[in-house]
């Protein structure tokens, strides 16, 4: 007989606490609602960033050289 095979659990990327990664954890990768908007807040403040080149000021204005 096939043994059932063991949940996959992940750590909550805010708390750390254990999620079991299936339809049964709806916020996953995230334990909760409140998790998922704190990681979400932080992306809008800026305390995460993706690294990257920073634009000259002319590029990070789409609008700023006029019609093309």
């Amino acid at each position: 007989m096939d043994t059932p095979a063991k949940p996959r659990v992940v750590k909550c990327p805010t708390c750390g606490s254990g999620v079991e990664w299936g339809p049964q954890s709806p916020y996953r990768p995230f334990c909760s609602d409140r998790c998922r908007l704190i990681d979400l807040g932080a992306w809008a403040t800026d305390q995460y960033r993706v690294a990257g080149e920073t634009p000259l000021d002319n590029e990070s204005d789409p609008l700023a050289s006029g019609p093309h």
